[in-house]
């Protein structure tokens, strides 16, 4: 009886953190935004970023151009260096 319960939970918590780990990889796959191509709705995804901050960044790049640099999110009123530091790793750029 003990064996066969002990064997249960093992397999019971290898599925959940396999659940978790597949969760967390398609989770931080799924949230990348390219900032030279997103909407303001997708934008706004962006944990902090928000329809303001949004427009600002769509607005900014209408008129400038593509983004070469994450780092040109700094330019953008609301995004600071603790707000661009939380993002960073949620943002890609593409350029042409």
């Amino acid at each position: 009886m003990y064996r066969k319960i002990n064997t249960i939970s093992i397999v019971a918590l290898t599925a959940i953190i396999f659940m978790f780990w597949i969760g967390g990889t398609w989770a931080a796959d799924t949230l990348t935004v390219d900032i030279n191509t997103a909407s303001v709705t997708q934008l706004i995804k962006i944990p902090g970023i928000g329809k303001k901050t949004a427009d600002r960044i769509v607005n900014y790049r209408e008129k400038n151009g593509p983004f070469k640099a994450k780092e040109d999110l700094l330019k953008i009123k609301g995004i600071g260096s603790k707000k661009f530091e939380k993002i960073k790793d949620l943002i890609t750029l593409t350029t042409k």
